[in-house]
């Protein structure tokens, strides 16, 4: 197994798959990088050289107490980046993990990095509050911390239809692959999960967003119940100068799965336009 040690002690997992053009991904809450197994695989079967990590206090990762913030989620992709020597890369984050992407490239800039991808993201600001009166309701977030620390696995268990979409009529998720999600997002830390909720949903990237300089793609699903479409993937397309914008009709946040082949596709169009 691939491990990173950064400069303060924490332990980064990664997978390093094929070679080409490095696309390096980024996973969501509260999963790991295995949630990208179709595009990795996908991707690196056409040419490209696929890179994803978990995230500190996720997957295979170090557990530490801190550094669950953006700031130190950039600099730990950064450490692993100029580890593994890469450059002219497409950056892809998916929900949480876009978050990751924008403050990457408002941080480090796109020295290594040859286009972005936003994914479902969280991107530009979740949360109301009064200088961004089209967020979310901020008990929405109150009440996925309470859930965690009430019934973590119960939360967990109740929140994978909602993140996948299996509560909608026709959907093409089943019981294997909501187990699959509830084992990966217990994978996790108790304390980055937690601390993450207050990082994905609070933090402000609109910045971050107006810095980005590098063709962007924005990905969402106009179904997504769990990251409104509306106050983010619409949003984050109309911040990054000259982004493209593809809406998957009805389709809820887990489009690494329930859209994999379209993603897939869009994901190779992009990388090689």
């Amino acid at each position: 197994m691939a491990y990173l040690t950064t400069r303060d002690g924490t332990e980064i997992y990664y997978k390093d798959w094929g070679s080409g053009q490095p696309v390096v991904l980024s996973h969501g809450w509260p999963l790991n990088a295995d949630m990208w197994d179709y595009q990795m695989n996908f991707l690196a079967a056409n040419g490209f050289r696929v890179i994803a990590h978990d995230r500190r206090g996720f997957g295979r990762s170090s557990q530490p107490w801190t550094g669950y913030d953006y700031d130190t989620f950039a600099d730990d992709l950064e450490q692993l980046l100029s580890h593994l020597d890469v450059s002219n890369a497409v950056l892809v984050g998916f929900s949480m993990g876009g978050g990751e992407v924008a403050r990457y490239l408002g941080r480090h800039g796109s020295q290594r990095i040859a286009k972005a991808v936003l994914v479902s993201a969280v991107t530009p600001l979740m949360i109301r509050r009064d200088d961004h009166p089209e967020g979310m309701d901020p008990s929405i977030f109150d009440g996925i911390r309470a859930g965690l620390l009430d019934d973590r696995a119960g939360f967990l268990d109740a929140f994978g239809p909602v993140f996948t979409g299996s509560d909608k009529p026709g959907s093409n998720v089943g019981k294997p692959m909501l187990e699959w999600t509830q084992f990966l997002a217990l994978q996790a830390g108790f304390k980055g999960t937690l601390d993450c909720v207050k990082a994905f949903s609070e933090t402000d990237f609109r910045a971050d967003l107006r810095s980005i300089d590098i063709p962007t793609l924005v990905i969402h699903g106009d179904g997504d119940a769990v990251v409104s479409f509306e106050v983010t993937g619409k949003a984050a397309a109309e911040q990054v100068r000259g982004a493209t914008l593809k809406v998957y009709p009805g389709a809820p946040h887990a489009v690494y799965f329930t859209h994999k082949d379209q993603l897939n596709q869009d994901l190779l169009a992009f990388a090689r336009s």
